[in-house]
């Protein structure tokens, strides 16, 4: 991004993990000044915590100054092979339903499990409080849990997934897009799921609204009031570096997906 900006400004990344990345979306909204030298990656989905009046929110989800993502993200929740569950009926039927990890309730762990449950009948007992991604995945990995969901891309982006994938360690039961994802061709998506459970009209506007996550991505966001000026740099900033030459071919070694939204659309 720097190459892409007046003065060709270098980052300094800083994790700041923490309640599906909250305690960084609150820095940057209530702590960072709006200058445009602080910018967060943040969860796509931390408006649901300022929907249900959660007390820990710092941050008005409309007055972000968005920058841009580098792709929508659709998620997939994934499974052991090995345990009893085989598909989405199994779920639904289960005397007792498959665990599976979060971070916190904004996250994809926690909404995409409990979305299945409000439209299909799938039950789920998920355990929160997991720090990140790779704890959830550790957890699975030594039976302690049975499932995650979590964006497609990332899961055909690395390791443990190529392993897993090879040896069958794992299987998608369920997709967030209207339509498949061509690498998860047999893995129905929660609107077949939702014509084959004749889910009610009112459940599908519910998975209107939290599937639009999807559409923020990766949301790359300033605090609020950034001066118009600098904000324009830092969203040309973003469109040019995800047009990158250089990107591209690294995108593709690592099978990341770049399909940029703006920060105008955002």
């Amino acid at each position: 991004m720097g190459k892409y900006m007046p003065g060709n400004p270098s980052f300094i990344v800083q994790n700041m993990p923490g309640a599906s990345s909250m305690i960084a979306a609150n820095y940057v909204y209530s702590v960072a000044k709006p200058d445009g030298l602080t910018l967060g990656w943040i969860q796509p989905t931390l408006y649901f915590d300022q929907m249900v009046g959660r007390k820990e929110v710092r941050y008005d989800w409309a007055k972000y100054s968005f920058i841009g993502s580098p792709s929508p993200s659709e998620h997939h929740l994934y499974i052991r092979t090995d345990s009893p569950y085989k598909n989405i009926e199994d779920v639904r039927k289960a005397g007792e339903p498959p665990k599976c990890g979060s971070g916190g309730a904004a996250g994809t762990g926690y909404y995409f499990p409990r979305l299945l449950e409000e439209t299909v009948g799938a039950k789920f007992n998920i355990v929160l409080g997991y720090q990140g991604g790779g704890p959830i995945d550790l957890a699975v990995e030594k039976g302690e849990i049975h499932c995650r969901a979590m964006t497609i891309e990332s899961f055909m982006a690395r390791e443990p997934f190529h392993t897993w994938r090879k040896n069958s360690f794992v299987r998608s039961l369920a997709q967030s897009g209207r339509k498949r994802d061509t690498r998860l061709a047999d893995t129905p998506t929660i609107y077949e799921l939702m014509d084959q459970y004749k889910t009610t009209d009112q459940s599908r506007r519910v998975a209107t609204v939290i599937l639009a996550g999807g559409v923020f991505g990766r949301p790359l966001v300033g605090p609020a009031g950034i001066p118009p000026d600098v904000l324009k740099t830092l969203r040309a900033g973003v469109a040019s570096a995800l047009k990158d030459p250089e990107l591209k071919v690294e995108a593709e070694k690592r099978n990341y997906e770049l399909d940029p939204v703006g920060g105008e659309e955002m």
